[in-house]
């Protein structure tokens, strides 16, 4: 493996900025450190790198122990979110100035700047300086400094916030590409979720020092841990019932929980597209009435309000919205075609760990 954290913590002070973190990335992976601020993603990124030293724990970079090795000798390539490109040097040297630090032969160098030049579509701007180049350009030229030396370990620190959203999305595919033909183990953090599932073979979720859940985006979206990871990766309706007679029940809607006591709080969640409506109002057991229409990209999210008030959010395509001749204000009836039963709390795991669900079947239908 490239990458092993055992029980990582970092602290400020009194403050536990990292709590006893373990998680592994194996060679070739591009993994995302995904969360909102404060959760610890860059503070772990940056203890990888050398940056910071973690108050308790091992960090391992190729099997080796690297708590107390210096950051020019990790071999690590690190890229930050302002680029932090010499304002004064060209495209070329900027990418060259780490194999100058290494002492590698004048030929060697220009070998190597050429090669990522080429590789990096920035040919014909080695004689540019950062201020007459766009921002995709620049973060560019960022990467193929870190990379010139042949790093065994790439990072990435909100490698794309400081873009416009159209260079974002032009710029992760070209990360996707670059990954592929370089297959570099590469770690980014990121606080957007969209970049997150789109870009990475594997998300590490962080809230508040704390790891929540580890695993593929698909993995993270249909099978969230906890209440925080279904809520921070895309939209998920929560339900906050309470249980008698083996019942969990909110509203008209009612959900089985055998085997939890009376008065019980139990939280369930669902997807947008779980929800399932139509315009017979005999199709489904449920009935309510479609207040808002949002237009996404390539998508409608509904929002309904049930008989008893809920507002329950669904999904689904401009098509079938067209060929079941829903409006707003209409009168509709649903049903939820699966759902989870969420932990409430948090919990820092470590590899392989899952965060148990109360004793009560995860996953239901037609509710």
């Amino acid at each position: 493996m490239s990458i092993e954290l055992r029980h990582v913590s970092k602290r400020f002070g009194s403050t536990a900025a990292v709590n006893d973190v373990s998680f592994t990335v194996q060679d070739g992976e591009l993994v995302a450190l995904l969360g909102p601020s404060g959760g610890g993603k860059t503070t772990v990124l940056r203890m990888i790198a050398g940056l910071e030293r973690p108050t308790d724990g091992d960090l391992l970079v190729r099997g080796e122990r690297v708590n107390d090795v210096p950051v020019q000798q990790r071999n690590i390539g690190f890229v930050f979110q302002s680029y932090a490109l010499f304002k004064n040097m060209t495209v070329f040297k900027n990418i060259a100035f780490g194999l100058k630090v290494k002492q590698w032969k004048r030929r060697d160098i220009k070998a190597r700047v050429t090669e990522l030049l080429a590789l990096f579509g920035l040919e014909g701007l080695e004689n540019r300086y950062p201020h007459q180049l766009s921002g995709g350009q620049r973060q560019r030229v960022a990467i193929a400094r870190a990379l010139a030396p042949k790093p065994s370990v790439l990072l990435l620190d909100e490698p794309f916030g400081a873009v416009d959203a159209k260079i974002r999305q032009e710029l992760r595919e070209w990360l996707v590409r670059l990954h592929h033909d370089l297959n570099v183990t590469t770690l980014f953090v990121t606080h957007d979720q969209e970049e997150a599932m789109e870009v990475s073979n594997r998300i590490v979720i962080f809230s508040r020092g704390n790891l929540e859940q580890i695993g593929t985006p698909r993995e993270v979206y249909e099978s969230p841990v906890n209440e925080f990871v279904a809520r921070f990766i895309g939209v998920m309706n929560v339900l906050e019932c309470e249980v008698w007679g083996g019942t969990a029940t909110l509203g008209e809607l009612e959900f089985p929980a055998p085997g939890i006591p009376d008065g019980q709080r139990m939280r369930i969640g669902f997807r947008p597209y779980a929800v399932q409506i139509s315009p017979d109002l005999a199709q489904y057991r449920h009935l309510a009435t479609l207040r808002h229409t949002f237009f996404l990209v390539g998508v409608l999210r509904l929002e309904l309000e049930s008989e008893s008030g809920l507002v329950i959010r669904a999904r689904m395509t401009k098509e079938e919205y067209a060929q079941l001749g829903l409006a707003d204000d209409c009168r509709v009836s649903f049903q939820i075609r699966n759902y989870r039963v969420l932990a409430t709390e948090s919990a820092a795991l470590g590899p392989e760990q899952h965060v148990p669900y109360p004793e009560v079947p995860s996953i239901g239908e037609n509710i």
